[in-house]
Formats: structure tokens, sequence, C-alpha cells
């Protein structure tokens, strides 16, 4: 006990009671009343080594009666040591950098009328509404059980802390072991029935205050976060008492382990451990309230729901067309172009961004509905990747069930909008926006993870994926290890029905299948273990196997993957499941398309476990690299329809038309075109010093895409289909077939058009095979829906429904651009693979030719005086956008090539700042089209335009000027692809003259480059004037 006031520094004394018959006192001493001791001794304890009073067996304890107490002098030496006041806690790393931060609490008295129960287990209530009270630092156990509404509480030595932080707004009266509580009167109200979250957990909360130090900021908020993580996770998780349960050695609580990772960062490094003795009786007092620093929150447990909103919000707020496409690119663009560049796009929103930290929290469960892994909580789910720090996917099916506690993440909001853009000048307007729908997973490594096991399985509404695999009672089962050799995409496909069952149509149905070869014979269930394999019937009998999943077996896809040994289990009665040689809703034709001994349908009660091959003796060691085709299996002519694999990453992906999309489609049906998905890669070759860059097409039915398949990703692509665009030459159009069935301005043709400049260069008829287009000046023909001429052998890929995907690693949060190589022309005719993208340093020869057009933003007709020259009505479009390019010739003194630069960049070409570029745009929006080609060096010009007009005379003349004609810095890219695989040009023999003597040599071909950007070259700095000689 203690006697004086703790306000009034040295009138307090502490006085140690321990004697049994004296314990009696406790029950009539009232804090505030006069009381007068006999006998006291000082003595030391072992812990606090200053000098105390304490009483003994004679020592007589009675009310004071003013007049009958004389005060005397003690004489009683105390040495230095014992007046000494103990050192104070040391402060945190955090603290001393925040010293202005650091709050004393204040002591004060306070009597008050509980008016909530907080959470009875953490010892948090609310007084009067207006004050939360914490009894978590002295240890009244009996007390809170009888504390509730309205009853009335007289607090004395309180410590009074405002503004502590850590989402707590509300003022704390704390009461540490010096201060006292007395209950003064009780409650008239029925005592409430708390949530039993707010009931268990006394010891766990205790542990946080004297084993974990905690301060009462940071106690605050851990309360806090325990009961959110209750909310996340109970009842149908695991239940509350086993989520509260008390640590034992060895065996920590649930809630401390999801909490603790943190707390080297958040608790004091060296602050003293809490005694009992010390705080009690000490002068001047000290306890961990004295002294406090205001809490930010650390950090927060979202629920999955909670989070999947706020990364749509915020990929919604930054979502701004103008941004996505900037002015110069965009102000070109038709409305077809513009919205397809918007239909698709994507937002990372790393860990680190969200304020107060996110920590990922969720039971790992398999989805049967979507085939892929989800961290899932009691408000929602999210889909998840989860990568091992060696680029290998989850392949253990036992982590399904466990608990998944991620800081470091990667947060994806895929974003797809559905929109009518007239041109760019409506890009502001949110109303061209029809739809607007995002998908939104989650990406992270396992390094980064937590996992933890839970008591027992999860959601009722999925099949039990974590029980284990053989029923109570009798241990009966069976299981057959395989080596899975491929795996197929996992789309709707139709099966046969069983037989009788025709109740139901048909329908197509989400599944997969999977093929490979039996390592063993049947296995047996032996206790906990398994049996040895049986022998198999006939020995030499072929070991292939096809295994189907579908329906709840689905949930399997996301754990299989090639060159992995893998248990399948089936539990019940010892009937052989394994050894069918078909199945018997499954037709004949697969198995010999397969050429498999034995056909399987996996059932939903049947389990997956990862094996591996030493289970097996004399099983030769199965090789863990994923199958690569070589480069030149990939462009090579040999097999254009060959299956391929290989790793790259990926470039860009953008919404397109499919390349046989037009050839399926009927005449008349036009609106039948379902869009796909390009994905352009950069192929990952150890011989290969520059990738080559590849086109993969995805449509129906392997649409949308599995997540992961990002620009940046690494990923493997196993078995695409490899195509070649068209081989041959240039198709000529017999006489008959040039007749303008249709007519389509060639601005719907990109980088592969044709160049020719007769005033018809600019259409193009469609014939009636609805995929080909025709030049109506040169009649060459281009495939419509690659847009590139058919002498163009073009190698790309296309999903098929044996296409699988393995994603190796994900975007890097910041990727630093790698400057494009410095090269001279001659290195393009060098090797097989040169750059497809480089900068070089040349000189502009002369200008080849130049068209400047304004076409329909919707039809992409002519549009003479700003007008669409189709004057149909069914072109609702009134705008009209402006088109350039111009081809130019240079050399670097090793080779020369024509490059062609479009739009903005004609501007930097001529050497035109961009106003004087828009005014020349504005003068060719009256007759819509104006065209110059000039045939070769000495300005002879062959004009697809009226040559007197002015605006033709100042083109003519500002092509043949020192303006144009200059040094330049290009980068660039080949015109011709580096998946072109249609032979080289050859080179050509040419006579020169000189003087009288005629030359013949052999002159390589032109190279043709298409224009990235145009600078102005980097002038040297002029050498420094020599000293004048004496």
């Amino acid at each position: 006990m203690t006697l004086g006031e703790l306000a009034q520094a040295g009138s307090q004394v502490s006085i140690i009671v321990q004697i049994p018959a004296q314990m009696v006192w406790h029950r009539v001493l009232r804090p505030g009343r006069a009381y007068v001791l006999t006998k006291l001794q000082v003595t030391k304890t072992r812990i606090h080594l200053s000098c105390i009073w304490t009483t003994i067996p004679s020592s007589t304890l009675k009310p004071l009666r003013p007049g009958y107490v004389q005060e005397l002098e003690l004489d009683l030496e105390f040495s230095k040591a014992d007046l000494k006041p103990p050192p104070q806690p040391t402060s945190s790393k955090d603290s001393r950098g925040q010293e202005g931060l650091v709050r004393a609490s204040k002591v004060l008295h306070y009597l008050g009328t509980v008016t909530a129960v907080l959470h009875e287990s953490a010892g948090l209530y609310i007084l009067d509404g207006q004050l939360i009270l914490c009894l978590a630092y002295q240890k009244i156990h009996g007390l809170r059980r009888v504390i509730r509404p309205g009853v009335c509480l007289e607090l004395r030595d309180v410590h009074l802390l405002q503004a502590v932080g850590g989402a707590t707004t509300k003022p704390v009266l704390a009461l540490c072991l010096h201060g006292t509580v007395r209950l003064q009167g009780f409650s008239c109200l029925k005592p409430l029935t708390l949530p039993s979250s707010k009931v268990y957990g006394a010891s766990l909360y205790e542990q946080l205050v004297w084993k974990c130090q905690l301060g009462l900021p940071l106690y605050l908020w851990a309360a806090k976060t325990l009961e959110d993580l209750i909310y996340k996770l109970c009842p149908h998780v695991l239940r509350c008492h086993q989520f509260l349960k008390q640590p034992s050695p060895g065996k920590p609580s649930l809630g401390l382990q999801l909490l603790a990772p943190s707390w080297d960062v958040l608790i004091p490094p060296g602050s003293p451990m809490r005694h009992a003795y010390s705080e009690i009786l000490e002068e001047p007092h000290n306890c961990p309230l004295q002294k406090y620093t205001p809490l930010q929150t650390p950090y927060s447990f979202p629920t999955m729901l909670a989070l999947a909103e706020e990364g749509q919000h915020r990929a919604w707020a930054t979502f701004d067309p103008k941004a996505m496409l900037p002015l110069p690119e965009a102000s070109h663009l038709t409305s077809c172009q513009l919205n397809r560049h918007l239909a698709w796009s994507w937002v990372c929103l790393p860990s680190c961004v969200f304020q107060p930290a996110q920590v990922l929290l969720g039971v790992l469960v398999a989805s049967s509905r979507k085939g892929c892994l989800e961290l899932r909580d009691l408000r929602g789910s999210l889909p998840c990747i989860p990568l091992t720090e060696s680029s290998q996917p989850l392949i253990d099916p036992n982590l399904v069930g466990c608990l998944v506690r991620v800081e470091k993440f990667q947060l994806v909001v895929e974003r797809e909008v559905r929109s009518s853009f007239p041109s760019w000048e409506e890009m502001g307007m949110a109303r061209f926006i029809q739809k607007k729908q995002a998908r939104v997973y989650v990406q992270f490594y396992l390094a980064d993870a937590l996992i933890l096991p839970v008591p027992r399985p999860t959601f009722g509404s999925e099949p039990s994926q974590t029980a284990s695999s053989c029923p109570e009672g009798p241990h009966l089962g069976q299981s057959r290890l395989f080596l899975l050799s491929h795996k197929e995409a996992l789309m709707k496909r139709n099966f046969c029905l069983l037989p009788g069952d025709s109740s139901q149509p048909a329908k197509p149905t989400l599944s997969f299948h999977v093929s490979g070869t039996w390592l063993c014979g049947t296995q047996r269930k032996e206790g906990s273990g398994w049996s040895p394999p049986e022998s198999l019937a006939v020995e030499s009998k072929d070991q292939k196997v096809f295994l189907i999943f579908l329906g709840s077996s689905v949930r399997w896809f996301p754990f299989l993957y090639p060159n992995q040994v893998y248990r399948l289990v089936a539990s019940g009665p010892s009937t052989p499941v394994f050894e069918t040689e078909g199945s018997a809703g499954t037709s004949r034709r697969p198995l010999e398309l397969a050429d498999c001994g034995s056909c399987l349908t996996v059932q939903e009660e049947w389990t997956l476990e990862l094996g591996s091959s030493q289970d097996i003796p004399n099983v030769l060691e199965v090789p863990r690299t994923l199958p690569e085709s070589s480069l030149a299996q990939l462009l090579g002519d040999n097999s254009p329809d060959s299956l391929v694999s290989f790793s790259a990453e990926i470039l860009s992906r953008i919404l397109c038309e499919p390349p046989l999309a037009l050839r399926r489609m009927k005449p008349g049906n036009a609106g039948a075109i379902k869009t796909g998905v390009k994905l352009t890669v950069a192929l990952e070759m150890d011989d290969c010093e520059y990738p080559p860059h590849l086109d993969i097409y995805i449509e129906d039915p392997q649409l949308p895409p599995q997540i992961g398949l990002l620009p940046g990703a690494r990923v493997h692509f196993s078995q695409l289909e490899k195509r070649i665009s068209r081989t041959g030459s240039h198709y000529v159009v017999p006489a008959v077939l040039q007749l303008p069935v249709s007519l389509r301005p060639a601005s719907n043709l990109q980088a592969s058009s044709c160049h020719c400049l007769s005033p018809d260069a600019e259409y193009y008829a469609q014939l009636c095979c609805d995929w080909l287009l025709v030049c109506a000046c040169c009649s060459l023909c281009f495939d419509r829906a690659l847009d590139m001429p058919l002498g163009s052998n073009i190698v790309y890929c296309c999903f098929r429904s044996s296409t699988s995907v393995q994603v190796l690693s994900f975007p890097p949060e910041t990727k630093a651009s790698a400057p494009l190589p410095h090269i001279y022309l001659a290195e393009l005719l060098q090797g097989d693979r040169p750059p497809f993208q480089a900068t070089t340093s040349c000189h502009i020869v002369y200008v080849l030719s130049l068209q400047i057009l304004w076409v329909c933003a919707h039809c992409t007709s002519i549009c003479p005086q700003g007008k669409c020259s189709r004057r149909d009505p069914s072109c609702p479009s009134q705008r009209a956008v402006s088109q350039a390019n111009i081809r130019l010739l240079v050399e670097d003194g090793t080779a020369e090539a024509t490059v062609i630069c479009r739009n903005h960049l004609v501007a930097r070409a001529l050497g035109l700042s961009p106003s004087e570029w828009s005014s020349i745009l504005e003068h060719a929006r009256g007759p819509g089209r104006v065209a110059l080609q000039f045939t070769g060096l000495g300005g002879q010009t062959e004009s697809a335009s009226k040559t007197h007009e002015p605006l033709t005379l100042l083109l003519r003349t500002l092509c043949t000027s020192p303006f144009v004609l200059r040094p330049v810095k290009l980068s660039f890219a080949l015109e011709r692809r580096p998946t072109d695989i249609s032979p080289r040009e050859p080179s050509r023999l040419q006579q020169f003259q000189c003087g009288e003597l005629p030359l013949l040599t052999r002159v390589n071909p032109r190279l043709r480059l298409v224009c990235l950007s145009l600078q102005e070259p980097e002038l040297p700095n002029p050498p420094q004037a020599s000293a004048a000689s004496s």
C-alpha cells in the first residue's frame, strides 16, 4: 500500500504488508482516509535495492485521530545511492528521432460511470461516453466480471493520455500498478451478452502487456487489430477460442503469430522489463504509462472485399483517356483505333502505396468455379498468383486451407472499357463510355508470405480441401503416382452424356485434360503411409494415362504443371479404380488421339498430393526443365502448323480482331466478329543477342485470358500453334476481280500499307472472300486481318485447346527502359538477327514522297472541306482527323535506307514547329488530300495535286531545301518484322560511270525503316584555342 499523495513529490511512502494475519487490512483501507501504522521497519528486497518500509507481526493499524499523534524527526541515515532516482527507460530508435512527439501523461483522480464495454478480455471500457478506461496494466480479474454499463467507479492515481493515435480518438484513462480502482455503485441494468470475440483471450492480452511489453498506444492498436482479424476469420475459418487461445511453450497463439512479424520495428529495442515491485515502490514514480508517443497506424488487415474495392477505386480514379493516349498520337487516330487503344489497360498497385500499410490475410483455397487460387475470408475472395523465388509456381496442394499473411504484394487491376469516342477532341467526355468493368487479383512471392496451418477445413460451400484423403475409422484408400507431361488449357468443352442420363441437355462444361505416365502400380493405404506398389497384370503394357478434370475437380488446375510427379488418391473400398481402360462417359475418339492406355475422369472426392519419383525404386530422376523450341523451329517455314513452346517477356497487350475471325465470318454478318487479345512478346533465346518479337493471338473459347499475362511479365507458353500469314509472292488479281465491289480507304492499313502514289492509291477494293484487300492502283493484295502484304511470310502464334501458360515472374515495379543501341546502317545487312530497333546518325539525301490526308474519323473516307465524301447516311461522324506520311532516303556512309515517318513525325522531318505544322494541316483541309512524289535527286516531281496551288509549291520547295536535307539522329524500327521469314531481296548488279570507264558492281537492296523519333544531331564542342606561340 502507499500513503501520501502521488501528485506531491516527496510526500509519498510505500509500505509492504506481507504478514498473513494483516492481509485483512486490504478490505478495510479506503483511499483518501487517514490511518496510523505502528512498529514499522526499514528493509531491502531482492529485486528493489532501495530501502523500503515493511510491517512486522506486532504492527497495528488505527484510524488517525487529530491531536492524538505527534510528529517526530527520524534519526535514520539513507545512503546517497538509495536516494538516487532510478534510470528512466531507454527510448526506441523511432522515439529518438521523434523526441518532439514524446508526451507525458497526467496523474489524477476520477469518478465516473461506465457507459459501454469495448472489450472485456482486453480490459477496455467507456466512461461517461467520452473517455476510454484501460485496466490491462493492472491485474484486476475479479472486478472485470462485474463491470458493465451503469457501474460507478472511483479511480485514484490514474494516468490521463490524450491523442494516443492508433485509430483511437478519445482520451484514455489507464491504471498502472500504483493506481487504485474502487467500485462506488452497482448497475441496475441486466448483464450484457457479449460476443465470444470479446470474452475469450484474456491470457493473450495479458501477454501483450507483460511479455511483449507493449505501450498503451500500441496495445490499443493490437486489441483493435485482433478484433478485426476475428471479424475476418471467425467463426467459419476457426473458432474464437482457437484464435485467441492461451499460448504455450513451443505453440504460440495464432493471433500473436499474425501480429508478431512487424513488432521488431514497432517495439522499442532494449526496453526494460516491467517489474511490479519497482512500479509500485520506486520514487519518483516510474511506469510504462508516464511517457508515450502518439502512434500512427502501422498497418491494417483489410477484408478481401474492401481491398478489391479500394483497388478498383484507385484504378478508375487514375483512368484518364487523354493521359493514356498523348495528344500528338491521339490526334491522328480514327474513332475505331482510338477506342481500341482504350479498350484494355491495367494498373499495378504495390503494397507500399497504401497508407496505412495493408497486410494481405486470407485462407488459400482452390476455386472449382474459376480454376484458380484465391485468398478468402468471410467477406469475399480475391484471385492470387503465388510464385517461388526460383520462378516456379505453387505445386503443393497441401497448402490449400492454410492461412497466408503477406506484407509485400502487388494488387493488379485490369480495366476493360467499351467506348465510342468520335475523335480525340471528345476524350474528356465521360458520356461516350458505355461500359466499364475490372478484374482484380494479387501477385506475391512465397518468400514474402507467412503460411500458418489452421485447425480445421474452411467454408462449407467449397469441397473439403484440407481434409485427409482417407475417411475416419478404418484407413481405406488407394493411390497411384504419375508423371505429368502436359496440361491443356482450362476452357469449356463438350462431353458425351453418361448412358441413361438424358434428363438435361448437353452443354459446355469448364474442364481441362492432362496427359502423363503411370510410374508404378496401385498402392494401398497402410497406417500413415502407402504399401509397395502392386505388380501390373501386363508388364509391357503402355503406361500412358489421360486424365479428365471437370466439375469440382477443376480446383486442381493451378497445382498441375509439366515434369512434376503427383499422387492421385481415391478413398473408399478396395476395388481398383485406376486400372480401367476408359471412362463410361468418354468416347473412344479422345483415347485414339491421345494414344493413351487408360483414360480416367477424376472424381470429385479424389484428392491430389505432390509426389516424388524417389518414392519408387528404379525410376530415373525427373527433369525439371521446361520444354523449349529452338529458334529454327519457331521461325522456320518447313512446318508452318507445328506446335511450339518457349519462354518470353510480354512487351504489349491490346484488344484486336483475331487473325482468322474475318475469314470465318459469313457474308453480311460483320457484327459477329468477337474481340480477341494480341500479345507481343520478346523471345528469350540464349544464342540470340537481339531477341525477335512475336505476336500471339488469343480468341474464344480461351477468353478471358488467365490472370498474370501483363506487359513486363515473363511467361512460358507451351504448345502454341505456329502459323505463317501467307507463303509465295505478291498476288496479282485478275481484271475481273478488280471491279470496285466496295471501296475502303488505305488508312485502314497501317505499317504495311502500299506506297504507290497514284490518285487512287488510298482506296482498296474488298473482294468477295471477305478477308482480302487489294490496292486499286497496283493490285497488291493485303491480308485484312494481319495488315500486311501477302508476300510477307510473317510467323505468329495462336492459342489452342492444348496450350498451357506458366507465369515465371511478375512485372517489375519500376522498370528503366534500356537505351536503343547505336549502330551503322551496314550492320543491319550483317548477320541473321540484327536489332529490331536502334538509333543511327545519318543524313537525309532527298525526299521520296509526301502525303497529307484528312479522313473521316468513322469510315476513314477522304474529307474535303472537313466533310465526309462518302455521303452515306450510315456514317454518323462529323469529325475529320489528319494523317500524314513522308518517305526519306538516308545514308550514313556505310549503307542507305528508305525511312517512312508518320503523322507528327512528319513535322520533325520537315523541320517545322508545331504551330507551323498545324497551319499546313489546316491549309490541306480544303482539298482533303495533298500528295507529292519525287522521282530522284534533282527535285523532279510527280504530284497527285494541282502543282500551281500555293501549298503544293511550298511543300515542294521545302522538301528540296537544306532545312530538310540535313544530318539527323534517327531512332528506327525495321519495316521487315523479325518474324518475317520470306526470302530476302538479293543484291543486284548495277552499272556506274566513272569518267569514261563503266563499272559494274553488286549493290545491296535498300533497307526499309520506320521512324520512331527524329532529333537534331548533337554538335561536338569546339576545340579549345591553343596558346599563341611565342
